[in-house]
Formats: structure tokens, sequence, C-alpha cells
């Protein structure tokens, strides 16, 4: 049995990882679980300068799941350098792939630049999907030739594993998903959260100060699953899965959509070992099935 997941020039140990923005960078976990077990720690997201996020209050929650709006808050490139990569360094085989955010394509580019000469940072995860950031990100993320075009500049930059985050708020996520392809990404990762708003009835007012957040938790697993199907049916390289996963069930459900690897999110807030046991419960789900191969999977379903 073979959980491993090629990406690019490089492999996954198993297809779990724990999704950006959920699990800081990898230390804060630490009392929790093995962080050496899982596939890979996607990291909050980081920016070229510090960011202080959106005003409070910047979380709600909602049947079934929770309203963010932090605005992608960050110690910036610098710091992460000199006080997370240390920690992360110490890392032996889970992968480390920090969540590239900016305000300008120059911004991403810069910010590459920087912490490409890193060895402990396995590749990057390109957000061009965060829905509560003024610039930058979702702007990017929705129109097809300006992320083919921002992919082939990173692509010029990096030899590492390049991962385009996608938005489920366009037309057509698929559209995006090839024009990430066609500009030279080794992956897509879907689903980043669905634009909401929830308002306080009392006060008349959204209860959230940036009015609108992003949705996430169990309530969108649906839609997620849905989209990494028709993502997965419309390109060649791999589609990395996530949105409402609780529990192994849940990740074998966009693997059998087409899923090369998941990750794991808001659960992480809840039950901070998830992550580790949908990886004991993929592999006895696999025994079962006589699964030999992640990629196996993919031919279940039509």
């Amino acid at each position: 049995m073979d959980l491993r997941v090629r990406i690019g020039n490089k492999h996954l140990q198993t297809p779990v990882g724990v999704a950006s923005g959920t699990f800081g960078y990898g230390e804060e976990y630490e009392p929790f679980l093995d962080l050496d077990s899982l596939g890979a720690i996607y990291t909050k997201a980081i920016s070229l300068l510090p960011r202080q996020g959106n005003p409070t209050p910047r979380i709600v929650e909602t049947p079934s799941g929770m309203l963010n709006a932090i605005g992608l808050a960050n110690v910036g490139a610098d710091a992460f350098i000199t006080e997370k990569i240390p920690y992360l360094a110490r890392l032996s085989s889970c992968a480390v792939i920090p969540n590239i955010s900016g305000k300008t394509e120059q911004e991403y580019l810069d910010l590459v630049e920087k912490l490409d000469p890193y060895d402990t940072l396995w590749g990057y995860e390109i957000n061009l999907s965060c829905p509560n950031v003024k610039k930058g990100a979702l702007a990017f993320g929705t129109d097809p030739a300006q992320v083919e075009s921002i992919t082939r500049k990173l692509r010029d930059l990096t030899e590492k594993p390049l991962i385009i985050k996608l938005s489920p708020n366009v037309t057509d996520i698929a559209c995006i998903a090839q024009a990430a392809e066609a500009g030279g990404a080794d992956a897509v990762s879907l689903i980043n959260t669905l634009v909401g708003m929830v308002i306080d009835t009392r006060a008349k007012k959204p209860f959230l100060a940036n009015k609108t957040g992003g949705l996430s938790g169990p309530a969108v697993r649906p839609i997620g699953v849905a989209m990494t199907y028709k993502t997965a049916r419309s390109v060649d390289i791999p589609v990395i899965g996530m949105g409402g996963i609780t529990c192994a069930d849940d990740a074998i459900q966009y693997l059998l959509a087409g899923a090369s690897a998941i990750q794991v999110g808001t659960w992480n807030f809840i039950e901070p070992a998830t992550a580790g046991e949908i990886a004991t419960g993929i592999q006895a789900y696999m025994k079962e099935h006589a699964l030999s191969t992640i990629a196996d999977f993919h031919n279940c379903i039509d």
C-alpha cells in the first residue's frame, strides 16, 4: 500500500495535509499530534510585509460552519524566515508549504524569490482566492488570463512545486484551473471559502466588521466535493481537495471525486488531532477495498 502523492518533482508522504489559516505555522499544534506524520503543513498566509488583518469582530459561528474575515493577518516574510523557519526545519518528513499572498503581482513574485533559497520549504501554495482582503488574491483568482500570467512568472522563479489555490466564488472553477495548468502549475488546491454574511438583527448590521467573510466547515463539503470532481476531470495536474473535512470518510469522498490529496481546515479548531486520524482511516479503507495507491481511488467513479 502506497500513500505517497507526486506533485511536480516531489512526493508527499501521505495525501493528508492541514490547511492554511487553521494550523498556525505548525508549532502551535505540536502538543496534539506528531507533525511528521502529516503529508504537509500549509502555513498561515505569508505576505511580503506584516499584516494586522481586518478589524474585529472577524469570526462568527454559523450552522455547520463559521465565517471568518481575518484578512490574512501574519508576521510577514522577514519574521517568517527568522522566527518560523528554524522550527519548521526540525521536521524530517512532513512537507512545509508556505501559503503566499500578495496585494500586487509583483509582491507574489518578490515573496517567492525571497523564500526560494530556503531548503526547508518544500514548495508553495499561491493564494489567488482569499475573499477577505481589499486588494490581491481574489481579484487575481477570478480572471483566467491573470491566473495564467502570474503562474507563468512564478514558474520561472522556482523549480519547487507550485500549487495554485482556487476560489469557489467564480462561474467556472475548471476554467481557472486550466489557466493555472497552462501557466505551469504543478497542482491546484480547492476550495477556499465561500463569501457569506451574518446579520445581527438586534443591532441591524452585519456581525463582522468586514461585513462579509469566508464560509468554511461541514456546510461547504458538498460544494467542495462537486468542484473537485469537475476540476479533476478538466486538468491533468493533481487536485488537492478541501472544504468541510472532519473525518476519514469526508476525505475519502474527495479522493473518490478525483483529488490526489486533501487538506483539513476548520475542523483543526475543534479536534486538533483530526489530520493524523484521517490518514489512519484512509489506510484502513484502502486495505478493505483492495486499493494499492491513491490513484486507485480515481478509477471508482465515472
